[in-house]
């Protein structure tokens, strides 16, 4: 495909607060404790099928590895952290706000902490680096989980006041504000599988936590915009390509309903109030009941297949919102960096491909820039998903040649 993408385009990496900071105080970091040893004791169980395993076994078995700690000591080093970015010709970064710091006892505001968000800011404007910055990426305060976190309809207003507090206090320096981080898979982990926080297994709490975090991005939607105007607003959410895992006549149908209230039915229900559509893209998902599943082609460390065309199926579909989308996130595990290369350059053949067909594709995320403390199913440090390595140890970041390889296309060098 002769295509070299826009003069404008937003080239960058994510991360989470949670993830890469340390230090941090919340329900999630409370969850790790109470849970770390169970989590060891359950890894063979849980990762024992990957081909993986025998690299892995040590770290997944302990408890230590399940808790967050200092993480990657991102909260004291950003500004290193950022000196890499732009090294790499990154011309925006995404980022999160851990709102446990801001406000760590109800009402009262830490300006201590705004002012380290702050800085955090301006030192991306400094090296000509667009922040996107998330309000929300899964934690709360523990205040708020003391009363019952996003089962209480009270958290709606704790939150907004929260967010009205930080954009009013970081507006002059923010284009870009993502209110929820993906609020499908917060709800479905933490309150129908069980295995995130609050660690629930109640289908009607669900549905409870899933109506209250669509009214709180509609009303933040509606707060950020009284305080400026000009900004714009969005979410990222979990997307992903749904196919039958075989022939059998009920799964197309199963296949449609699980689509729907997966990826469509939280936009459909925001309506106008989103200025964008953030996609997290990773791989395809095949369900269905009944015989044998097909076939999964090449893997990643988590054992979630590689599929590239995924990303541009799933663009299709969201262009009937005829709202701007940026791929705020989407990464493999590849601990050898093996794989990473070739995934960054298929899946961005696949956007160029959706945006020379003319979807409103304006940014790329990879997930991550940093390897991390992977949130999803609590799998802890030991899957790399960064752009840059880190020795856990020393907190020494490495570079990995995977990401130079994603500067040949920021370039312009390694055309799709």
């Amino acid at each position: 495909m002769n295509f070299q993408f826009p003069k404008n385009f937003y080239w960058g990496s994510a991360t989470s607060a949670h993830q890469v900071e340390g230090g941090n105080h919340n329900d999630w970091s409370e969850w790790e404790k109470e849970n770390a040893k169970r989590l060891a004791r359950e890894a063979e169980g849980r990762f024992g099928y990957l081909s993986n395993w025998t690299k892995i076994k040590i770290e997944a078995q302990n408890p230590q590895n399940y808790i967050s700690g200092r993480a990657c000591d991102h909260y004291n080093r950003y500004e290193e952290d950022f000196d890499i970015v732009k090294s790499l010709g990154h011309n925006a970064h995404r980022f999160s706000i851990e709102w446990s710091r801001i406000e760590p006892e109800e009402g009262k505001f830490n300006e201590k902490e705004i002012e380290h968000y702050r800085n955090v800011i301006k030192a991306l404007r400094a090296r000509g680096i667009e922040p996107f910055v998330t309000l929300w990426h899964w934690t709360q305060p523990i205040w708020i989980a003391d009363i019952g976190g996003w089962e209480n309809k009270k958290t709606i207003d704790h939150f907004l006041r929260y967010i009205e507090k930080i954009v009013g206090e970081l507006k002059e320096n923010v284009k870009f504000w993502i209110v929820l981080n993906e609020p499908n898979i917060y709800t479905g982990f933490g309150f129908v599988k069980g295995s995130h926080p609050p660690g629930r297994r109640n289908i009607f709490k669900a549905l409870k936590v899933y109506l209250n975090l669509l009214k709180t991005q509609k009303r933040s939607y509606e707060i950020i915009h009284k305080i400026d105007q000009d900004v714009e607003v969005g979410i990222a959410n979990s997307f992903m390509h749904f196919e039958e895992k075989n022939n059998f006549f009920l799964n197309k149908s199963i296949k449609n309903i699980v689509n729907y209230f997966w990826n469509f039915w939280f936009l459909n229900k925001i309506g106008k109030e989103l200025d964008f559509i953030g996609c997290n893209y990773y791989s395809r998902q095949l369900v269905g009941i009944i015989g044998k599943k097909v076939g999964l082609g090449e893997v990643s460390d988590l054992g979630w297949e590689i599929f590239p065309r995924g990303i541009y199926l799933v663009i299709k579909k969201l262009e009937k919102y005829k709202k701007p989308i940026y791929i705020t996130e989407s990464g493999i595990a590849d601990a050898n960096d093996e794989k990473r290369a070739k995934f960054i350059k298929d899946h961005l053949f696949w956007v160029g491909m959706a945006i020379k067909e003319g979807s409103d594709v304006r940014g790329y995320f990879h997930w991550s820039l940093l390897d991390n403390f992977e949130f999803p199913e609590a799998r802890g440090f030991w899957p790399r998903f960064g752009l840059v390595e880190i020795n856990y140890e020393t907190m020494e970041r490495k570079i990995r040649s995977s990401a130079w390889e994603y500067k040949k296309i920021i370039d312009g060098k390694d055309l799709l």
